[in-house]
Formats: C-alpha cells, structure tokens, sequence
C-alpha cells in the first residue's frame, strides 16, 4: 500500500510559528525531507523519523529539484509516510506547486499544511503591517531572482500602489531600487530590509528607497533577508522609536 507526503511549512525561522497540524504531521512521518532554511529545532517534533537532508538555499550549492521529487515518489511508493519540510509556506516561492503536481501524476497522495510566509512575518516582526487602508490597497509578494534570470517587470509593480514584499532580491538589490526608481517611484519612499527575520539574530536597516542598498551595506545585512517597500514602512520607524523609548 503507498504511503502519503506532507508538504509543509515550517514558517518563517521562530520555531514556535509553526502551525499545529505541521507537529502532528512531523509526528507521524516516517521520513523527513527538510530544507536547508529550516529551524532545526523543528525535527524535535519528528524523533522517531529519518531525517534526510536536501538544502536549498539561494546562491548556494542546492540538491536538484527532480532527485528531491524522485526521492519523494519512492519513499511513498514504499509505504512511508513523508514529511516534505520546507521554510515559510510551501506555496510562495518553495517549489511546492511543482512538488505537488510530480507526487500527483504518481498517484501519491499529498496533504499541503501552509506555512507562515518569511514575508509576512519579517515585516510585522518590526512593526510593518503590509496592508492597511490608510495607506495602501493590497501587497505584492515577487521573487528578486527567477529561473531563467529574467527581471520581474518593476514597472508594472511600482505602478501597482501596492506594497512591494521582495524575496530573495538582496544579490541584486542595487539593480532592483535603480529599475524602481526609474520606474517612477520616489527616491523618499520608506523602504526596509529585514535579516534573518523572526529569530534571535534578526537584522533590519529602515530607510528610504534612495538609500536602501547603501544603508544595506553598511549594515552588513546579506541573505536570506526580505525587502519591503512602500508608504507602510514608515510605521516600522514608528514602532521602533517607541521600542527605544520603552528600552531607555
């Protein structure tokens, strides 16, 4: 009799962000397919399991794509119960889509557990609400970096008057605030960059568009880090000064 898979997310890197079906899911895994951005402390959940390691992490040397869906298909088709482990929400930008659709055309049962997505979390863990009516219609979630190297059309999104959530964009944040800029966003819109979000070893430089990739490095803020840009930024500064007040 097949076994069954579990895409997961593991949200945004707070161990404690994950949902309850996830630990129940983890807790009933034979194997574990985890990623490498994943909290480890998250395979407590999962002690009677075999832990299999296939990193995928941006600009880094990563398990390709069709061994990690081969492996998934034969572990099922075994009998095993798979836990496909993965950070933030395995429908934004984790190739879970992809996943979803090989296990199907198998005849693998698949359960998807969402996740809290980096996004999301890393702008509200400075006080970014990347929606609200005062200052914005909606957000835009869009990937800084896409398999065929092609460029997201920034005109497009800086016409949007959306909020701008960008993953994996710090490599070429430079070339990204000029396409912005020129697109005909002002060079004073509030921008962010949040490092490591949600965990203890979070990072974040809050400024304005114009001074981003500058503020960025002399921050030393790298990867993984998400980028927020539009008019809500501006209350993270305000949430910060009064995180500074209460310090004091």
């Amino acid at each position: 009799m097949a076994g069954k898979v579990y895409l997961i997310g593991a949200g945004p890197g707070d161990p404690e962000l994950i949902t309850l079906k996830a630990v129940k899911a983890l807790q009933a895994a034979d194997v574990v397919l985890v990623d490498d951005l994943v909290n480890r402390a998250l395979l407590a959940h999962a002690p009677q399991a075999r832990i299999v390691e296939v990193g995928k992490r941006g600009g880094c040397k990563s398990t390709p794509q069709h061994f990690i869906n081969r492996l998934m298909v034969s572990l099922a088709e075994q009998g095993q119960t798979v836990a496909r482990l993965k950070g933030g929400d395995p429908f934004l930008f984790g190739r879970g889509g992809e996943e979803m659709l090989e296990l199907r055309s198998a005849g693998i049962a698949v359960d998807i557990i969402p996740g809290i997505t980096s996004g999301i979390a890393a702008a509200a863990s400075i006080g970014v609400p990347v929606t609200h009516r005062e200052y914005t219609h909606g957000v835009t979630l869009v990937t800084g970096h896409t398999r065929d190297g092609e460029q997201p059309n920034w005109q497009a999104l800086a016409a949007s008057g959306t909020t701008l959530v960008i993953y994996m964009g710090m490599k070429h944040l430079a070339s990204i605030v000029s396409e912005l800029l020129a697109a005909g966003l002002s060079a004073e819109t509030a921008a962010a960059a949040i490092q490591q979000g949600s965990l203890p070893e979070q990072q974040q430089v809050v400024t304005s568009l114009g001074m981003l990739p500058m503020a960025v490095k002399q921050a030393g803020l790298g990867s993984p880090a998400i980028i927020v840009v539009g008019d809500v930024v501006r209350l993270a500064q305000l949430n910060l000064d009064v995180a500074a007040v209460a310090a004091a």
